[in-house]
């Protein structure tokens, strides 16, 4: 897979999040209502990868920063936000890959913890993540307060 920051308005990944937004439909019913800007993935603060396999975006994720006094954060914080591969190309370490390169620009820019926001109805991506060495956190978030909720974070190693 061949991984490139385009933003988060460039229109592979508006194309891709789109996708992962039905998928909350599928899986919960609505799409995420979590406020997401393209400035929230610029560089300093931020940023946003596709991945791409013979050409086509198949997989997409970014970060942003968060810190303390945002609801149970830190400072140096880095939020993971639309972690998403096809449903085509699943099966192939594609997540993966793409959360460690996130992890990797993450820390590369300072950031010394990674946090999300993922659900019960994602069991695939908590896999996955507790695999990677993610563990619960104190919930975070605009839901928060939703049964359904589950956040987990991890400490990364200095950039």
């Amino acid at each position: 897979m061949e991984l490139q920051i385009t933003g988060y308005d460039h229109p592979d990944a508006e194309k891709l999040t789109a996708e992962v937004q039905q998928e909350y439909v599928r899986r919960y019913g609505a799409v995420d209502l979590t406020e997401m800007r393209a400035e929230h993935f610029a560089a300093p603060h931020g940023t946003f990868v596709v991945g791409y396999l013979d050409g086509a975006p198949v997989a997409c994720g970014g970060w942003r920063a968060k810190d303390a006094g945002q609801s149970f954060l830190r400072d140096g914080d880095a939020e993971l936000k639309r972690m998403f591969v096809v449903p085509s190309a699943r099966g192939r370490g594609l997540a993966r890959t793409m959360l460690r390169h996130l992890e990797e620009l993450a820390a590369a820019a300072g950031r010394r913890r990674v946090v999300l926001e993922t659900g019960t109805e994602q069991p695939e991506a908590v896999a996955l993540y507790e695999s990677e060495g993610y563990r619960p956190i104190t919930k975070f978030g605009i839901y928060r307060d939703a049964p359904e909720c589950i956040c987990l974070g991890k400490d990364l190693a200095a950039g």
